[in-house]
């Protein structure tokens, strides 16, 4: 886990699906002048280890970040999540006291909760078919002319390489989660930035629970594809918490 910053508000920042924690630096780099801020690899990405683990689930992986959240001893954090990241942390705010808001990251690019199992297989079969491919294909509909060829290149080669042992039963698992069981238990306030590919049945769902910031000109990766209109417009939520 990367920590560091000059501030006393804490904020942990949680990768999506494959991804890693380096793809927080420039909102690290950022928010490190004035807040606490944190960022780890969830099991299996990045830096960290899978060996052993079985639970590889939406929930499971919820539980890496209660367990980052006592390590840091932080209390009243603020857990930013991209794509499966914020599904993530919507599930760890659920279930501790020690979360004071959640700021999703164009998390709802899919309408958790509303995709049929066919619609969910669908989706999830090509990735069995050719996990490279597929891979591939999900960062260049994902991502639009903002962002620098080098840094979608990155993202398929990165992305593409993630053992497939725990990518898939991962990525079955969120393609059938739903967000009720999380936004039932809640206290906490929800927060999202959005890039253009947002769905409406996402947004109807989340309409009156979650508070929506949208950057448009972005697609699924707007912390990367604008990564200094990003860090703006988080500091905007952060200062309306």
């Amino acid at each position: 886990m990367d920590q560091g910053g000059e501030g006393s508000q804490p904020i942990l920042f949680i990768h999506g699906w494959t991804c890693r924690r380096d793809y927080w630096v420039p909102q690290m780099a950022d928010l490190a002048r004035d807040y606490r801020v944190a960022a780890l690899d969830l099991s299996g990405h990045g830096e960290s280890e899978s060996e052993g683990r079985t639970d590889w689930s939406v929930t499971g992986l919820a539980d890496d970040v209660t367990a980052a959240l006592e390590a840091l001893g932080a209390e009243d954090a603020v857990l930013v999540g991209h794509s499966m990241g914020g599904t993530v942390a919507l599930e760890a705010a659920a279930r501790t006291d020690v979360v004071r808001a959640v700021v999703l990251v164009d998390t709802f690019v899919l309408p958790y909760g509303d995709l049929s199992e066919a619609d969910a297989q669908g989706i999830e079969t090509p990735f069995h078919e050719d996990f490279a491919a597929a891979m591939a294909g999900l960062v260049d509909n994902a991502t639009g002319s903002a962002m620098d060829e080098s840094t979608r290149v990155r993202l398929k080669r990165e992305m593409a390489a993630a053992d497939t042992a725990w990518a898939l039963p991962l990525w079955r698992d969120l393609l059938r989660w739903s967000p009720e069981p999380a936004f039932g238990a809640l206290e906490a306030p929800v927060h999202a930035i959005n890039g253009d590919l947002i769905p409406e049945p996402a947004r109807q769902r989340c309409a009156g629970r979650v508070t929506e910031w949208h950057m448009p000109g972005t697609g699924h990766f707007p912390q990367m594809e604008m990564p200094e209109a990003f860090n703006r417009k988080l500091r905007e939520v952060l200062a309306a918490l």
